[in-house]
């Protein structure tokens, strides 16, 4: 089969497209060639790699029909953000192209009231992000439902592995939090800490779109979640981070204006879009009907890219990990 990868070269791609291309695919890379994959892999000498702006083509209207030429049978779009981008290439890939499979995000689910999270008890998104990712969501739905192209929606947590920063134990991307795990220093933890955050490694959402596209007709129309077995507390996550350095963590709730007049506008924005969601998402469909099978608990995936963060020089710690 040949597929295309839209945002081929980012987190999931990196271990994507290796994988297709072992599984004996044609693939087909579409980016702005600004970066490479996060990790090096042999098999990527045997993929074709086309340079292209997608958001400057499709203000121009033309990023569909580039697509479309590459002649797939399949194409993944791993960085579709907009429900206008997706309705243009739908509209580019309708009897033409056999498959589409998109990426969206559990934060296509407002706020926990009940857990783990369903279609049938999730609260409506909230946040630009959220909200458009739940529209190309239903767009694509309606778009199979209907008759016409056939496209399949999947719908990762927090993306973890080595190479980039990870969604940390207060739901951010300070590097402080890290620092003072490893030295035993105290975290100061907003809220309760019993706020949950669900994490996936790269290769398990790699693994899920391989299966998407390998079963298309099991596939066809749904909307899949894509996280690791188990969620996290903000407090448990902090605790087992800690010991990976032989500490114990040092955790003080506090209130959220505290907790913003010690981090910072940008880190308390960031933790209060993650732990106020408080999400834990169900994978009983994507198990059932895809055969996903994750191989990673979610601190195992967080593990993995704190440890390749430190070996590369990328993260400030106190001390080597030990475990």
């Amino acid at each position: 089969m040949r597929i295309v990868v839209i945002g081929g070269s980012g987190h999931v791609g990196t271990f994507l497209v290796p994988r297709l291309v072992r599984a004996g695919h044609e693939v087909v890379t579409i980016s702005r060639g600004q970066r490479a994959a996060y990790l090096d892999d042999d098999a990527w000498r045997d993929v074709r790699q086309v340079r292209a702006d997608r958001e400057a083509e499709d203000a121009a209207g033309t990023f569909p029909g580039r697509v479309a030429a590459l002649a797939p049978d399949a194409v993944v779009d791993m960085v579709c953000f907009t429900p206008e981008s997706a309705s243009a290439l739908v509209d580019g890939l309708r009897g033409r192209v056999g498959h589409l499979v998109t990426c969206g995000t559990i934060w296509r689910y407002g706020p926990s009231v009940k857990v783990p999270v369903t279609d049938a008890n999730a609260t409506p998104p909230v946040g630009d992000y959220g909200t458009g990712k739940h529209a190309i969501t239903e767009l694509l739905r309606r778009e199979t439902a209907s008759g016409g192209l056939l496209t399949t929606t999947l719908h990762p947590g927090h993306i973890s592995g080595p190479g980039w920063h990870p969604i940390g134990p207060l739901g951010n991307l300070d590097p402080r939090v890290w620092r003072a795990l490893s030295a035993g220093d105290e975290l100061l933890v907003p809220g309760l800490g019993a706020e949950l955050m669900h994490h996936v490694h790269a290769d398990d959402v790699a693994q899920a779109f391989q299966l998407a596209l390998e079963r298309r007709a099991a596939a066809a129309g749904g909307s899949f979640n894509v996280v690791a077995p188990s969620a996290l507390t903000a407090r448990g996550f902090a605790q087992i981070a800690a010991g990976w350095f032989g500490q114990e963590a040092r955790l003080r709730s506090v209130g959220w204006d505290e907790f913003r007049a010690h981090v910072g506008d940008q880190h308390a924005d960031t933790s209060w879009d993650h732990l106020w969601r408080s999400h834990c998402a169900s994978i009983d469909d994507t198990r059932a009907v895809l055969g996903y099978r994750p191989a990673h608990e979610p601190e195992d995936a967080v593990h993995e890219a704190i440890a390749w963060l430190i070996e590369h020089g990328q993260l400030d710690v106190a001390r080597p990990m030990v475990g």
